[in-house]
């Protein structure tokens, strides 16, 4: 069985890919949109308890330490500060100092701030980081859950200092929050992806079998060149040999009983010989021409003929020629054709280009498929040498054969290496 790409396969293929792809990367956008908006929301929070009720609240003196601003505080702010997941409420000078917080034992305790914290002081602003709860200022949180979110913005104290507002949330909350958040997203991803594979499935569809009518066009038109391609070649070869060839062998034939009649004079006989054998030489050569625009035994039987007379003119190159056939019973005409044209292609190469010594013209069966080696001992190229097979210099022949042999199933590799030589690997079905 012949196996063929199918681009119409590999194009739905490709549809399902992309559309896992967007499935996947709207879940990922999605939870990331979830996740920022629980984040949002427990800064937004925060900067209003900070500016709406604590900036307001604040006595003064609270900055300073004093026990009678704490107290104040407690009694004004404090209730309204701890609501919803608000879990902690600290209030830092910019010097670390914690001059308030709901945990009495931390107040006047002193603990380095972040470059974060510094900066939100310094410019304002707002941010949120998960708790490290191994941290000194952090001992007290530990019994409050599994995780905190510490979100921190700025605020001025009635003396005009400025002060940085610290809420903690439970990060179980948060998660819960993004979960609802992403719950909402759902219906609309859902609905989209829904749209979308409601609008590109008969898109897809459409393409596809516009692809499989391309496909099987461009197949019968490359089909339809090859028979043509053979039929004029057969005719050009009939037409050769039933009128120059026969009429090229008659005046052989007729030079050579001229040159044997004793009624001709030596003289004329000795100018008559060279001519004679020039016109045989041509005549070969002109039957070496026919075997290589169509050959008349081009079967099972007759392949190793036709690879013997297409390798011919060897000789007259400087190339030594192998000719090796086996196992190649039971292929197909086609793929003998096909093996014939791709080996003449070759072997052409190489009396034009490569400088070989040597070339071998081997085919074998292996299994169900039909191999073709063309090797020879010449120049070889290197990648994009002219003489690369399949440029416009040397290789029309071959690369024009490529789209045919990947109709049928086959595959043509070049393999070369510069000064070692070139081999033109063939493997077709049966």
């Amino acid at each position: 069985m012949r196996y063929v790409k199918n681009p119409v396969a590999q194009f739905l293929l490709a549809g399902v890919v992309v559309l896992v792809v967007v499935v996947i990367g709207t879940v990922q956008l999605s939870r990331r949109a979830a996740t920022d908006e629980a984040t949002t929301d427990a800064r937004q929070t925060t900067e209003l308890l900070a500016h709406s009720i604590a900036q307001p609240e604040m006595p003064k003196g609270l900055v300073a330490g004093s026990p009678q601003a704490v107290d104040r505080f407690d009694q004004t702010a404090l209730r309204r500060l701890l609501v919803g997941d608000v879990k902690r409420i600290k209030i830092w000078r910019a010097d670390g100092t914690i001059v308030y917080s709901d945990e009495t034992r931390l107040i006047g305790s002193r603990y380095p701030l972040g470059g974060e914290e510094r900066e939100v002081i310094e410019e304002g602003g707002s941010d949120a980081e998960l708790s490290d709860l191994t941290a000194p200022e952090n001992r007290f949180e530990r019994g409050l859950g599994h995780g905190l979110l510490e979100v921190y913005t700025r605020l001025r104290s009635p003396e005009g200092k400025p002060l940085l507002f610290e809420a903690y949330y439970s990060a179980a909350d948060v998660a819960e929050r993004r979960q609802q958040v992403y719950d909402e997203f759902q219906p609309i991803t859902l609905g989209g992806l829904l749209v979308l594979v409601a609008v590109t499935t008969p898109l897809l569809w459409a393409l596809s079998r516009r692809l499989e009518r391309i496909r099987t066009d461009r197949e019968r038109l490359l089909t339809a060149a090859a028979d043509a391609s053979e039929a004029e070649r057969r005719r050009i070869a009939r037409d050769l040999h039933d009128g120059v060839v026969q009429d090229l062998a008659g005046t052989s034939f007729a030079l050579s009983a001229t040159v044997r009649d004793p009624a001709t004079d030596r003289a004329t006989a000795d100018r008559l010989e060279p001519m004679a054998g020039s016109l045989r030489s041509s005549l070969r050569s002109l039957r070496s021409l026919l075997v290589e625009i169509y050959p008349p035994d081009l079967g099972v039987d007759g392949l190793s003929a036709v690879l013997e007379d297409l390798v011919a003119p060897a000789t007259g190159h400087g190339v030594t020629p192998t000719v090796e056939v086996f196992d190649v019973e039971g292929a197909s005409d086609e793929s003998l054709r096909l093996v014939w044209r791709v080996a003449q292609e070759a072997v052409r190469n190489v009396f034009r280009h490569a400088g070989a010594e040597h070339v071998t013209v081997q085919v074998r069966g292996i299994g169900d498929r039909l191999v073709l080696d063309v090797t020879d001992d010449g120049a070889g190229f290197s990648p994009g040498d002219p003489r690369e097979p399949g440029q416009d210099t040397s290789g029309i022949g071959l690369r024009g054969l490529r789209d045919l042999i990947r109709e049928a199933g086959g595959r043509l590799d070049i393999r070369s290496t510069a000064g070692e030589g070139t081999t033109v690997h063939l493997e077709v079905a049966r």
